[in-house]
Order: structure tokens, then C-alpha cells, then sequence
């Protein structure tokens, strides 16, 4: 008998898969005579086994490809199924699952929840891993939804809740977020992520990995509340040079959100449920609710699934960009292959003085124009990519210069000095907090979207902490007529060094009334705006209507590393949305009074007559009021 006729199997009808293949190796088994040798038969076998496993194997990876969709009316308690998702490498892995029951109306009116434990050596070691969300479930063979939330902390069970798959494939529409809707753009505080339900009962979305490559922990220990605040998991990572497959997306695999790219990246990771043409469907929940968007999209390869019993995360490299995420809804991120949108370009520069010669390093990013997050990116950013330099060193002034370009409008201009602190914080972190702030400003204002070009940014590190302290002020006297121009000095106090005296004039307003007493402020930038401007910035309606006066306040604001000299005389100034009218008669002020918006009007005891600078180099800080008497 011939190897050929050995191997050849009676025909079988209507035997499908794995059924035909054990009715072959029966038949095999019957052709094994007891007569013949027992390692003949043993070799025979095991000759057998190869083609076998590779059909039972190629069944297994044909599954996730099926388009069969499951109802969630014929789901139940007891049915056995399956989900894919990547624990290393590129490999989609298998694990099993059984049905607990449907929690209907869960998420929300006609937003049910399949109730789900999983099983498997791995999966009962990891848990539900940050990650997995939007992981494929099939039952009975056919799509049934995406593996999307987690049942507790510490808990002795892997149990998940799977999102239906008609949900995932028809995520409930929603309105695409306005600008009036980003106003009040309050970081979200710890109370308002609690469920308020006993720790280990409650179903929650399952963590989704913010992967960080190029930034150290401690960079990122300063912006924690806030990250948390969001519902991130921060995850360092790398990076993975872009591949020719990288759009090539099955379900399983791992595809996410581009926040930051180029000299360091922060990207989301999320598991690819589906792929219906060249529209991807992942997550299986919500990423920030954010509607209908515009933010890259790129593959995530994973390097390595972390095990956790408080959070099992995956370690994973972003890849190349592959398209566009379009959506973020209560049950899906959906995205499309193909072309990725453009991102807020920012260039920073750190430059070291006193050294001979000068050092320099320059950085490029590219940051994505998402009101809720740019000013929180833009921090940790600029925050990371100047403290992890190899340039910066604490104890040194830092002078903050630059530009935002936004499309239609002036540019932004940014200048301002940081001296270091006796604080435990980073010397660096004010900047941080300073370029978020602009940010925030900028992107909360009810006027209309700003859509940033570019920016930068140069910051000039000098050695030693350059700082001062006003002690004293004086008058060279104490009257002055009309017109008259009076020179001012100031005791200034620097860090560790001696005091010195600084001089300056202000000039007498012409049509100064004899007889009355001005004020001159000797002080720094903050104090003088503030007495100058009142609160004209912070209460509600208050303050410019329109982008272009936001932007020219913005630019008008004082330097803090100037010494100011304001002389105020006794009238009224009138503040109206952007406009300082100094001087106002009190029968304006009746007109123009009440007719506004209430609160877009603010009145001022005294004006600003005249105004003087010196710069220092460092940041000063305290105030002294003189009185002059006008004879």
C-alpha cells in the first residue's frame, strides 16, 4: 500500500471542518492492523497530526474575519463564545467567554449591556486589561459586540460587559460639539468620577491606555490629577517605524487616537472591533464623548501585556499614521482609513546663556486642535520637552518668548521671566502653566473657534535665580504742578545679592486739577493690571466680545520682569467689554450704565494717567502706594 492510498480517507458526506477530520484520523486508526507494529501506527499518527492542526487552525483565524452579526435578542445566559484581541507582538489571540445575562437599558434608555466572564489561563491571570476595550465577541460564531467595560477592582473573576454589536456599528448620534458648549471647560474633579456605588460593584468603561513616548514619570507626576480627572491610564511607551500594513486592519488589532507626534508622542489604544471597508469601528465606548471629530489615527503594536492586580495595561508602540478618527460616541470611536487631518505644528527652542559657545536644542511636535485637551497637551508637552532636556538645569532664570498664530487673526504674543523658587515644584512648571492658561483663554472664548496655525515657542535659561523684591519707593517731593515731569525711585532687593536703587519719571497729566491728591503705584505687572483693569477679565460677561480684543488684551498684558510706575488721578474710568475709558464725566456714566449686558461694565474709582517701565531681566514682585499732592 502506497503512502498516498494510506493517507486517502473514504469520502464523507456532509462532514464539516473538525467532524471530517477526526472521521479521517478514525479511519486511519482502523487501518492500523494489531498486527502490524505498534511504532508504525504511533508514526502514522503523528503524520497525521500536522495537516489536522493546520485545519482546525486555519478555521480559528477565519472566525474573527466572519460579518455574521448576532441580535442582541438571541443572546442569553449560558452561551459559550469567544474574543479576540493582542496580548504580544502582532499575534491576535483567542480566549474564551460565557454569557451571565443582559442588562438592559443599562447605559442608558434602549442602551443594553451584555453581561460576560472570561475565560482562559491568560485572561483569568491579566483580568480585564486597559486595552482590551473594543475587543470582538463572537457567539455562536457571529459578531454579537465589543468588549467594553470592567466589573470592579481586585476582583477574583475576570467579569466584562460587551457592548451589542448594532450599537458599535450605529453609534447614537450626536450633535458636533460647539464652542458655546466648551465654555465652561472646568478640569473634572475626583468627585465627580465616583460612582457612589460600593468599590467592586460597578460596571465601569475599561481604562483606555495613554501611551507616552519621550516623557519621564516624573514629568507626568505633575499633570496626574489631571489626567486621572479625565479617566486615563498613562502608559509609557514607544514608538514603531510606519509599515506598509499598518493600514491593514483586522478585527483584534490595535489602532488609537494621534494627540501629540514628532520629537515625543501621546496617543489613546483601543482594540479594533470591526473593519467595514475603510470605516474602522474600536473601543467599544466612548474615549471623551467628544461627537464628531477630526484627530489622526494610527496603529498601536503591542509590546507586551502588563499583569496587574489593581490595573493590567498594555505596553504598546504607536506606528504610522493611517487615517482619520471621525467619531466619539457613547459606544463606539469610529474612524477611516486613509488620509490623516493636520495638527497645530509647535516649534521650542532651549537656549543656555553664559556659556561660551551658546548651546541651543531645538524641538519639533505636533499637537491635535481639541479645545477640551490642547491646553492640557501643550502643558505637559513644553513642560517635559524643557525639564528632560539635556540643556536644562534647575536653578537658572528662565525667559519665556514666542508667538501663537491663529488663521484671520493677530498673533499672540508671549513674553515673560520665571526665576526659580524655593518651592519643591520643577523651575520649569510655571511655564507650563502659564502656556495653558494663554490656551485655555483662547480656546474657551464664546466667539468663535480658534484655530491655531502655529506656535513658538524660545526659552532662555541664565544662569542664577535673577529675581527682586520691592522694599521702598520715594518721591523726589512731595508737590508738583501741572504738566510737571517727577522723577520716581524704587529699593529693590535682589535674591542673595545687594539692594540697589532704580529711578525713573512720570510726567504730571496737564489737565491735572490743583488742589487734589494722586496716587503713583510703584509695583509689579500683576498688582498694576489688576488696579488698572479691576476684575475686568473675570467675571462672567465681562470682558472682550469678539477674538481680536481677546488676543489684543491678551498682548496688552505687563511683563513681570519689569519694575512699573503708574500715576492714577481721581476719576472714574469706565471698563466696557475690552475698552478702558479713563476720565469718563459722571453724566456719561449714568448714560452709558444699566444699557449694557449686566456686568459688562465695571467702573474704576481713579485712571490711569501715566505709566513708566524698568526692565530688570528677573520677575519682581510687591507694591507701594505714594500720594502726590498737586499745588
Amino acid at each position: 500500500m502506497s503512502i498516498v492510498q494510506l493517507f486517502a480517507c473514504p469520502p464523507v458526506q456532509l462532514l464539516p471542518g473538525a467532524l471530517a477530520a477526526y472521521h479521517c484520523q478514525f479511519m486511519l486508526m482502523a487501518r492500523c492492523h494489531p498486527s502490524k507494529s505498534k511504532s508504525r501506527c504511533l508514526l502514522l499518527l503523528a503524520l497525521l497530526a500536522f495537516p489536522v492542526a493546520l485545519c482546525l487552525g486555519t478555521g480559528a483565524a477565519s472566525a474573527q474575519e466572519s460579518n455574521e452579526l448576532l441580535p442582541l435578542s438571541q443572546v442569553h445566559a449560558g452561551m459559550q463564545g469567544y474574543a479576540y484581541t493582542i496580548f504580544a507582538g502582532d499575534q491576535v489571540e483567542k480566549f474564551n467567554l460565557e454569557v451571565i445575562g443582559v442588562l438592559d437599558n443599562f447605559l442608558g434608555p434602549k442602551q443594553s449591556i451584555i453581561l460576560v466572564q472570561l475565560k482562559g489561563p491568560k485572561v483569568e491571570h491579566t483580568g480585564v486589561v486597559a486595552g482590551m476595550s473594543g475587543s470582538p465577541v463572537y457567539l455562536e460564531g457571529k459578531l454579537a459586540g465589543a468588549l467594553s467595560l470592567k466589573l470592579g477592582v481586585f476582583t477574583k473573576e475576570p467579569i466584562a460587559g460587551v457592548t451589542p454589536i448594532s450599537d458599535v456599528l450605529n453609534p447614537p448620534s450626536q450633535p458636533v460639539p460647539t464652542q458655546a458648549a466648551t465654555q465652561q471647560l472646568g478640569l473634572p474633579s475626583a468627585a465627580s468620577t465616583r460612582t457612589g456605588l460600593p468599590s467592586g460593584s460597578a460596571l465601569e468603561p475599561i481604562e483606555t491606555p495613554l501611551v507616552f513616548s519621550g516623557f519621564q514619570p516624573a514629568a507626568l507626576q505633575q499633570f496626574a490629577n489631571q489626567l486621572e480627572g479625565y479617566g486615563f491610564v498613562t502608559a509609557q511607551g514607544g514608538t514603531a517605524a510606519p509599515q506598509p500594513d499598518d493600514g491593514h486592519l483586522v478585527a483584534g488589532d490595535m489602532a488609537g487616537m494621534v494627540l501629540v507626534q514628532g520629537d515625543m508622542s501621546i496617543n489613546s489604544a483601543c482594540t479594533v472591533t470591526a473593519v467595514r471597508a475603510d470605516r474602522v469601528f474600536l473601543c467599544g465606548h466612548p474615549f471623551m464623548s467628544l461627537g464628531d471629530i477630526q484627530i489622526p489615527m494610527a496603529r498601536s503594536r503591542v509590546v507586551t501585556t502588563l499583569s496587574s492586580d489593581l490595573a493590567s495595561t498594555k505596553i504598546v508602540n504607536v506606528g504610522g499614521s493611517i487615517g482619520t478618527i471621525t467619531g466619539d460616541h457613547l459606544t463606539a470611536v469610529t474612524g477611516k482609513l486613509g488620509a490623516a487631518p493636520a495638527m497645530i505644528p509647535l516649534d521650542l527652542t532651549l537656549q543656555v546663556s553664559g556659556a561660551e559657545p551658546a548651546k541651543q536644542k531645538k524641538l519639533h511636535f505636533e499637537l491635535v486642535n481639541l479645545p477640551k485637551l490642547t491646553p492640557l497637551l501643550v502643558a505637559v508637552t513644553i513642560f517635559n520637552g524643557l525639564t528632560q532636556n539635556s540643556l536644562y538645569g534647575e536653578g537658572t532664570t528662565l525667559h519665556l518668548s514666542g508667538e501663537i498664530r491663529l488663521e484671520g487673526h493677530a498673533p499672540v504674543q508671549i513674553e515673560n521671566t520665571f526665576a526659580p523658587g524655593d518651592s519643591v515644584s520643577p523651575d520649569g512648571l510655571p511655564i507650563a502653566i502659564t502656556m495653558q492658561s494663554i490656551f485655555t483663554r483662547l480656546f474657551i472664548n464664546s466667539f468663535e473657534p480658534a484655530k491655531v496655525d502655529h506656535i513658538t515657542l524660545q526659552v532662555e535659561s541664565v544662569p542664577g535665580r535673577k529675581s527682586f523684591i520691592i522694599e521702598s519707593a520715594w518721591l523726589e517731593k512731595g508737590e508738583a504742578a501741572p504738566g510737571e515731569t517727577l522723577r520716581v525711585r524704587a529699593l529693590l532687593r535682589p535674591y542673595r545679592g545687594p539692594a540697589r536703587v532704580e529711578e525713573t519719571t512720570v510726567r504730571v497729566p496737564d489737565q491735572a486739577v490743583r488742589g487734589t491728591t494722586l496716587r503713583v503705584l510703584v509695583s509689579d505687572a500683576e498688582l498694576l493690571n489688576r488696579a488698572s483693569r479691576g476684575f475686568g477679565l473675570g467675571g462672567a460677561g465681562s470682558g472682550p466680545n469678539g477674538l481680536d480684543q481677546l488676543i489684543a488684551l491678551l498682548n496688552r498684558e505687563r511683563r513681570n520682569d519689569r519694575l512699573y510706575v503708574g500715576l492714577f488721578v481721581p476719576a472714574p474710568t469706565l471698563l466696557w467689554d475690552d475698552k478702558e475709558l479713563p476720565n469718563i464725566p459722571l453724566s456719561q456714566i449714568n448714560v452709558v450704565d444699566g444699557r449694557p449686558t449686566p456686568g459688562s461694565v465695571q467702573i474704576l474709582r481713579e485712571s490711569l494717567a501715566g505709566e513708566a517701565s524698568i526692565p530688570l531681566g528677573g520677575p519682581v514682585s510687591g507694591v507701594i502706594s505714594l500720594n502726590l499732592q498737586i499745588r
